[in-house]
Formats: C-alpha cells, structure tokens, sequence
C-alpha cells in the first residue's frame, strides 16, 4: 500500500513537471538557440545560434589580442608586445554547444530544473584561452635577450715586461626557459585580461677566470714564423691587420676560436686592401688578399701547441710560405675557415706580431708535456702535375697589344705527418690532413680591340699558334710602331716549333716553380704578391 502510494506521487511530480515546463515561454528554433542567462565567461549568449556564439567569442579573443604584455628584460630595458603577437587563441571551442545544449539534454525533470535554475541565477561557462609558446620564445630570445649584459671572462694582456691580468665583469642575461613558464603561467593564471606587465626571470652571468690561474700561462706551446718578404705595400698591410685581429686573444678550455669571425668583415673600415687571391683558379684582386697567411702561421704554432683542430681547409692552388699540407685557407664565399679547440686544461694565450715582413704566432699556456716530448710535422708530396698547355683568351674590350698573363700552378697532391719523439726517439706518426692543389696551366688575356685592320689581323695570327710569348712579343711591336692605318708593319716571326712555353718571363711574373726535393714552391701572382684564397687568403 505504501509503496502504491509512493508511485501514485512520483507520477504527479512528473505531471507537474511537464505541465509546468510547456508553460516556460518558448522561442522559435529553441532547440538551435541557447537559453536566456548563459554566459561563456564574460559573454551573454542568450538566444544565439551557436555560429553567433562563437563569433562573440571570437571578437572577444580579438579584443584581448590587441591588449599589451610588456616583459621587463634586464636593467630598465623592456619589450611591449600585444597579446596577439603572443598568439592567443580560443582553447575550448566545444564550450558553445555545450551552452546550445543546456536545458536541452537529459529527463523532462532535469530539463525542467536546468531551465528553471536559469531564471533565478545566470549559468556561466568557463571561457579558456591560451598562448602560443614557440612565439613567447621568439619573443623572448630575438628582443628580450637583446638587452643582455654578458660577462666579460679576465683576460690577458702581454706588454714588454710579462703578461698583465684584466679582471672580468659579471653580467646579466635573461634566462630564457624560465622566462618562457613564467611568462606563459602568468597569461594563463594570473593574468585580468588588461594591459599587463611581467618581470622575466634574470640571471648572473659570471666571467670565467681568476688572476690566480692565468697568472700561471706563462709556457711556451708552440710558436711559428712565416715570411710575406716579396708581398706588396697592400698584401703586406692586410697581413699586418689580420694578425693584430687575431693576436690578443684568452681562450679558457673548451672554447672554440674561429680565425674567420676573427678578422673579418673584409671591408675596408676593418683595415683591408685590395690585394691577390685565388679565384676559380686565378689571381684576382678582393679586399684582404693575403689573410690566409695568418691563418696559416697560426694553424702551424696550433699544430705544435697540440691543441685541437676542428676546421682546416687547403687553398685551392699551391702557397710558398709553407709547405705542401702545412696551410689553412679561410674563403668567405666557400665557407671555409680555420677553428680550433683549446683542450688543455688550462687558459692559452695568442699572441701575435709583424716585424721586418715576418708574421708570428705563439701559443701560451700552462705546459703539462713532458721536457722529453717532442713533436715535429712533415710535409709529403704524393703527386705532381706539371701544366703542359697554354690558355690564351681574347677580350674585345681590351686595346690591342695589352696582354695580361696568369703564371702557371703546379699541381700537387700531399699530407701532413705529425712525428712525436721521447728522449728523441720516434714514438708516434700520424696523418694530420691530405691536400689536393690544382693545376693551373699559363692563362693570357689578348686585347683586340682596334680599329686597324692589319693590326687586329696581326694579333689573331698570333692567338693562334697558341704561344703566348710569341702572342706578347707581336704585340709590343703593334703597341712600339703603331703604325697609320694601311701601312705594313714588320712583326716578328713566330717559333718554329710553335709549341707552348709555361714558364712567363722575369719582366712581370715570378719564374714558374721548379719543385724542390720537400717544399715545391707556387708561382707568384703580379706585383710580387704572394697567392692568396678568396676571400681574401
């Protein structure tokens, strides 16, 4: 009877449930609207399609990207970015048709109070938003850490009466992981969705070294001369500049140094010269031809310190200042640059200087090799290709009888040995590098410009036997006569075996090489100057 009696009510409860329901005004559609007194954060979207609900919210999210985030960076300085540059975005999307579907979804009973609910108190859906981290860092790494102060590591300074010691500086950067989740948790938790301000999170950089451990380099590692004696005033000055760039330096263990990001740009602001390289296989002028002499005295003083090597390259075509292998090219527009490791224990010291057309390196540092232990590096040449043609090019825009010659290079192949000895007994060889240098053969370039016709015949006839000594021989006598249009001229005779000569005469080049027994020299490029890698070697 009771439990009759407990049914007979539920089913009233129901009735008037549903009665009371129908009775709640209605809109058109109401099942693709949302209910009066829903709110998706700060938003009311009463009686909106869910395609408008998410367009408010969308205009909203507008409203705040254009809200400011100013990130205060080390010392005063600060970095004002809007929140849109931060990349906010709608991170719950799918809240809109859970406001659609309110009072819509369950038992008439549950609908029915849901519906209820809402004319006494709002409903509010939470509104999340959120930021893209990857553009927080950019952020923070390209325009915060701009205003870092790094340290500046104690160094040394060598005068006439020993080395000096410059105590280092601390300095300040942004740590840009930290700053990263400080930012990032701020806009998601703390931030009022109003112009913001936010402290990143800074940290003490402190130098590297004491005056205690580099009082202590003082040894000798390894030292080398070489010489520029037969290098022009401008080849000779852009030597002296790249030593005095690279001389000076404290490496503490582990760095690396790049001879490159050392003496470059190759302008002239920075103290360089137009001056011969190597290009293609020709000597051309570039700003700073020449620096690959210093970059090859210091690789040789890095060789004998034993300090790590991590980019050598050869030139392209034979050098005379050292020996076959014994070189370091540096090329802006190859990439190629010389980088070593100091992997002692200890700070080195490089110092460097220019006396009398000599150029010298040498390594300082804390010497932990023993007294027996020596190391010495020899050069062997595995090949040689001798050029046994003649290049002759003719140039429209040249005047006929100007002849430009480009000596020839011999080819080689070698390697570079590393010999250590113990109580000068030969303990170790090892192969340090192989190098291929190319084969250049003797390159003319032939003006023919003229308006002469016997004259311009005269030079092509001489092109063609394809000697070009015989070529600048007819062309000082075009350029000595000069004689009035129509008139004959006497021109020389050609040899007889017309066979073409490598080696260019004293006047304007230096003697092809003749390869001694262990260092073939190169041939010199014009105006004395020694070759050099482009650019500007």
């Amino acid at each position: 009877m009771k439990k009759t009696g407990r049914n007979i009510l539920t089913a009233a409860a129901v009735m008037l449930a549903v009665i009371c329901f129908t009775s709640l005004p209605v809109r058109a559609e109401s099942q693709d609207v949302i209910s009066d007194g829903i709110f998706i954060g700060t938003i009311d979207v009463s009686g909106m399609t869910a395609s408008q609900a998410e367009q408010a919210v969308s205009q909203y999210i507008d409203g705040l990207s254009e809200k400011t985030v100013t990130m205060n960076a080390v010392g005063d300085s600060q970095v004002a970015v809007t929140a849109g540059e931060l990349g906010i975005a709608f991170a719950n999307p799918s809240v809109v048709q859970d406001a659609v579907e309110f009072g819509k979804t369950g038992n008439v009973v549950q609908r029915y109070k849901a519906l209820k609910d809402l004319q006494h108190q709002n409903k509010v859906f939470e509104l999340e938003y959120d930021f893209n981290r990857e553009k927080i860092r950019q952020v923070i790494v390209e325009q915060c850490a701009a205003s870092n102060i790094q340290a500046v590591n104690a160094s040394l300074v060598k005068g006439e009466d020993g080395f000096r010691v410059t105590p280092g500086q601390t300095g300040q950067i942004v740590d840009e992981e930290a700053s990263l989740e400080q930012v990032y948790r701020y806009l998601l938790e703390e931030w009022n969705q109003e112009d913001a301000v936010i402290d990143l999170v800074i940290s003490v950089d402190e130098p590297q070294g004491t005056e205690e451990e580099l009082a202590a380099v003082k040894d000798i590692l390894g030292t080398c001369t070489t010489s520029f004696s037969s290098s022009g005033k401008a080849r000779s000055a852009n030597v002296t500049n790249g030593c005095e760039l690279v001389a000076g330096k404290t490496l503490y263990p582990g760095e690396e140094f790049s001879t490159y990001e050392a003496v470059s740009p190759f302008t002239e602001a920075n103290g360089y010269y137009m001056a011969g390289s190597y290009l293609n296989g020709q000597v051309v002028d570039s700003l700073g031809g020449g620096i690959c002499q210093v970059s090859t005295t210091l690789y040789n003083a890095v060789l004998l310190s034993e300090l790590e090597v991590t980019e050598r390259h050869n030139h392209s075509m034979i050098v005379t200042y050292v020996e076959p292998s014994a070189d370091a090219a540096i090329a802006e527009s190859a990439g190629k640059d010389f980088r070593f490791v100091n992997n002692t224990g200890h700070p080195i010291y490089i110092d460097g200087y220019v006396q009398d057309k000599n150029i010298t390196f040498t390594i300082y540092g804390v010497e932990t090799r023993p007294s027996t232990h020596k190391v010495s590096y020899e050069s062997e040449v595995l090949s040689v290709t001798n050029p046994d043609t003649e290049v002759i090019n003719i140039s429209a825009q040249m005047p006929v009888g100007q002849v430009s010659v480009q000596s020839a290079h011999i080819g080689y192949k070698a390697r570079l040995w590393k010999v250590v000895t113990e109580d000068g007994v030969e303990v170790s060889r090892e192969q340090i590098n192989s190098s291929s240098y190319k084969m250049v053969p003797r390159t003319a370039t032939v003006g023919v410009a003229t308006n002469d016709a016997n004259a311009y015949n005269a030079i092509m006839a001489a092109v063609a036997t394809n000697n070009i000594d015989h070529v600048r021989n007819i062309a000082a006598t075009l350029v000595a006569f000069a004689p009035q249009p129509g008139e004959a001229v006497q021109l020389p005779t050609p040899p007889a075996d017309q066979q073409p000569q490598t080696s260019p005469e004293a006047a304007d080049q230096t003697p092809a090489p003749q390869p001694p027994a262990e260092q073939p020299p190169a041939e010199q490029p014009p105006a004395e100057q020694p070759p050099a890698e482009q650019p500007a070697g």
